[in-house]
């Protein structure tokens, strides 16, 4: 039985909005657009005009790029949008449930908090590289649960969730739920992403992004993958020209223009540096761990995190504190080899931390 069920009976019945038609070569006289285009506009499809209500070509570059049917794919603003359009798609507000990990991505709770849905976190294993249980997954949903948030690799821990595991979770919830892999870092793990097994699981969705290893973080594009019936809620809730023009050609410019291997060089050299990093950082007597990553950056246990941050915005270098469960803890970001390199002379100055 397909999950779609499973969403708000109101989302069921809704019908996408009706925006006006576009049709090319045609006098367009029924939008309210202005007629003229402005003394700046430099692009291929006027800016007088409104975009695509949905972006074709481009959806079909990004269904051929992450290997799945066009229909099973929606262009997002960034995997923030996505993870909201599921909330709202799902969840009724101060009745339905969303399981997900601790420590992750916080956007998922602050979604769930706008939308009114409960939220259950189970932890991870912080001793067994914050591993994933299948049981404790499980053993936090209920009746209640719409949605379960998988991010792999994990934020910000750099976790990778194996395929093993988020089969038995598929498996064992069956059509009760929706199961969310959020793979904004899949590019960075040296495996292969779980959209091929969206065929064989109808309770599977996907979000994918251009902002890491594309590097079109201001871009600002995203895409929700799954079942054709989710994808067309998901579709209806959506704004309509929810992808600006500007946006919208300059990713289809970026997809045409990179040569197949750019992305994958970039990849390796991050993968690279991230492992020089780790290497150097460990020798450090205030390290006290580092966790393995599959990601772009990676979480480093120390002794005293508050006087490393500080530390290294005095140097004007920005890292990231959570605080909380892991408030002894730091996310560093792979930067360049330069950058990288002005880390490691800033941190092996600190005697103290």
């Amino acid at each position: 039985m397909t999950i779609a069920r499973l969403a708000r009976p109101e989302i069921r019945a809704l019908k996408p909005y009706a925006a006006a038609v576009q049709a090319d070569d045609t006098i367009r006289l029924n939008a309210n657009e202005a007629p003229w285009s402005s003394s700046g506009d430099r692009f291929r499809r006027p800016l007088n005009r409104y975009p695509e209500i949905r972006p074709a070509l481009l959806r079909a570059a990004l269904a051929d790029r992450y290997g799945c049917g066009v229909e099973q794919l929606l262009v997002t603003r960034g995997t923030s949008e996505a993870i909201d359009l599921l909330i709202r798609v799902f969840c009724r507000a101060g009745h339905d449930s969303i399981v997900t990990t601790t420590p992750t991505f916080s956007m998922y709770r602050h979604y769930a908090e706008i939308q009114g849905a409960v939220l259950r976190e189970v932890e991870t294993q912080r001793d067994n590289d914050f591993a994933i249980d299948p049981d404790a997954i499980l053993g936090g949903c209920d009746e209640t649960t719409r949605l379960i948030f998988l991010c792999s690799p994990n934020n910000p821990t750099g976790s990778m969730m194996s395929r093993e595991s988020l089969v038995e979770i598929l498996e064992r919830r069956g059509d009760r739920s929706a199961c969310v892999v959020d793979e904004a870092y899949i590019e960075f793990a040296g495996e292969y992403s779980v959209v091929d097994l969206i065929g064989r699981y109808e309770n599977l969705i996907v979000l994918r992004t251009l902002s890491k290893a594309l590097a079109f973080a201001g871009a600002r594009c995203g895409s929700v993958i799954g079942p054709k019936d989710v994808i067309d809620m998901l579709n209806a809730v959506q704004a309509p020209y929810a992808l600006a023009t500007p946006v919208v050609e300059c990713v289809e410019n970026a997809l045409q223009a990179q040569s197949p291997g750019e992305a994958d060089q970039r990849v390796a050299q991050v993968v690279e540096e991230r492992k020089r990093l780790i290497d150097s950082l460990s020798t450090l007597p205030f390290v006290r761990r580092i966790w393995p990553s599959a990601a772009n950056f990676f979480l480093v246990e120390v002794d005293d995190a508050g006087a490393l941050m500080a530390k290294s915005k005095s140097d004007k270098i920005l890292l990231r504190y959570f605080g909380g469960a892991l408030s002894d803890c730091v996310r560093i970001t792979v930067g360049t080899k330069d950058e990288n390199d002005k880390l490691l002379q800033t941190l092996i100055m600190v005697q103290d931390v």
